[in-house]
């Protein structure tokens, strides 16, 4: 008597989904390097994240009395840098989450077909290097705040560069919604003044003190950033705050995956 055998049920073969699964992190891992190099070489980038935050950081705290001022938990000085840090962090990210507009007009989408790449891991790579270079804007310009005589305790260096780094997100993810939104040729010529303006109304370059305007301030979306980059320096954490943060970067990012279904769908 031979024992009974129970039938069973071939498994697909997983190879398949393995080599594409490692293609495709090849192609971002190459195309992150990439885009890394790109935007290092960009003289216009490294300008406005490199040289602008801190130049304007002197232009506005060159007064020797800023240093002597206490601001909370440190001088005015340190948080005229928080400010200036989140500046050039919010350039930078608007910047290079735009650049997907000159890309599309090369026809870099209808490219993405022919890769492993993902269309959608063509945006988070996109805002990783965005990031990545304004991590290094945030933290050249602290040093320069830091050199012309900024003080606040060690932990509140390291808090606000953190916090001014997190909330360039929001702008990363503004520049790519407008960078689907904005034709090529002109979509920085734009923005730029659009950015200043920004900060200027959300109490980025000086404090909104009380009434109507500050009621208003609450609503621009470099609200919520640029109070969250100084609460550690004895800033207010208020859920207008928060709420700005998170509700700006939500329609961003909402007006961005519209926009890129649209786009990926023409492709």
């Amino acid at each position: 008597m031979t024992a009974a055998t129970t039938p069973t049920t071939p498994t697909a073969p997983t190879w398949g989904r393995t080599s594409r699964a490692t293609g495709t992190a090849r192609a971002v891992r190459t195309y992150v390097a990439l885009e890394l190099r790109r935007t290092l070489r960009h003289r216009r980038t490294l300008v406005f994240s490199m040289v602008m935050p801190p130049v304007l950081l002197w232009i506005f705290a060159r007064q020797d009395v800023f240093a002597t001022q206490s601001a909370g938990s440190g001088n005015v000085t340190a948080w005229i840098a928080v400010s200036m840090a989140l500046y050039g962090a919010m350039v930078t990210a608007t910047a290079g989450g735009a650049g997907v507009s000159a890309e599309r007009a090369q026809g870099w989408t209808r490219q993405l077909r022919l890769t492993p790449l993902r269309p959608a891991a063509y945006v988070a790579v996109k805002l990783a290097a965005a990031m990545v270079v304004g991590a290094a804007s945030v933290t050249v310009t602290l040093l320069v705040g830091w050199l012309g005589g900024a003080s606040m305790p060690a932990g509140a260096w390291a808090a606000c560069a953190l916090l001014a780094w997190v909330g360039a997100l929001v702008f990363a993810a503004f520049g790519l919604f407008m960078g689907y939104l904005l034709p090529a040729e002109n979509v920085m010529q734009i923005l730029g003044p659009v950015l200043a303006l920004l900060a200027f109304g959300g109490g980025l370059f000086m404090p909104l003190g009380a009434g109507r305007w500050a009621a208003v301030a609450q609503l621009v979306p470099t609200y919520g950033p640029a109070q969250l980059a100084h609460v550690p320096l004895g800033g207010e954490l208020t859920v207008a705050a928060v709420v700005n943060v998170v509700a700006w970067a939500s329609l961003f990012a909402a007006g961005t995956a519209w926009r890129f279904r649209k786009d990926t769908a023409r492709a």
